[in-house]
């Protein structure tokens, strides 16, 4: 009977179907463009992420109808996504900051569901006199609510995207597949500038839809105030979860 070998090397561990992906995106279902710097794009990230649809969870639905009846779906998505391997889960629409605290629960994982978490972050960088401001897909849907279970104050000032002719029309009303991508734009930047001109004391804004990245630097430069999307806050929660290694030197 031979006895066990002596180990003559690293050891690998095991208990994941997946490796080198720690971040889970949980996906709405839709079928408009993902351009590149859009969260559904893969190729906007500079890390592996693994994703799942959850099926039935339409944009209309989560924007619109409070994401009413989607909790148990989302957590058993969310589930998934931690069995085949993820660290860490996010959601790709702001308005799911919903089911923040009932995620982070049932999953057991740090979980971030909504680029609006940012809001006290960047509040805490600004000087006194100025106050952070949300562009969103539809202001008139993003309820005191949504803003509590992501720590917003309830008095933050608001612009959407309801009122422009592409952004809200594809990507909410779902009526083309396909996205007119200088309109799209035209509606984030109308909507920013909307903002900062009711509110001059804006000093920076929070992007709450994960569509709007592409379009973050125009609207930067078009209202000169920094401004923070799902990609800042995703590129930060991956930093966590693997952090740089610093290779030192003599």
């Amino acid at each position: 009977m031979s006895s066990p070998s002596t180990a003559v090397g690293p050891i690998a561990r095991g208990g994941k179907a997946i490796y080198g992906a720690p971040l889970g995106i949980l996906m709405l279902e839709a079928r408009f463009p993902r351009i590149f710097g859009d969260m559904g794009n893969a190729e906007t990230w500079p890390f592996s992420v693994l994703y799942r649809v959850v099926r039935g969870a339409s944009p209309e639905k989560v924007v619109l109808k409070g994401a009413a009846g989607l909790l148990p779906d989302f957590v058993e998505a969310a589930r998934d996504l931690v069995r085949l391997g993820a660290e860490a889960i996010t959601t790709n629409c702001g308005f799911l900051a919903l089911f923040q605290q009932e995620l982070a629960t049932a999953v057991g994982v740090p979980v971030a569901t909504s680029s609006l978490m940012q809001v006290p972050w960047v509040q805490a960088t600004l000087p006194p006199g100025r106050r952070v401001g949300i562009v969103t897909v539809s202001a008139a849907t993003l309820t005191p609510a949504h803003l509590a279970a992501a720590g917003v104050p309830l008095d933050t000032p608001i612009a959407g995207t309801e009122g422009g002719c592409e952004f809200f029309r594809v990507l909410i009303g779902g009526e083309t597949e396909d996205m007119d991508v200088g309109l799209a734009e035209r509606d984030i930047l109308d909507a920013g500038r909307e903002l900062v001109a009711r509110h001059p004391e804006v000093g920076a804004v929070v992007l709450e839809c994960t569509n709007m990245p592409p379009y973050a630097a125009a609207l930067a430069r078009a209202i000169g105030r920094p401004v923070y999307d799902i990609y800042s806050m995703i590129t930060w929660f991956h930093a966590g979860l693997r952090p740089r290694r610093f290779r030192q030197e003599g």
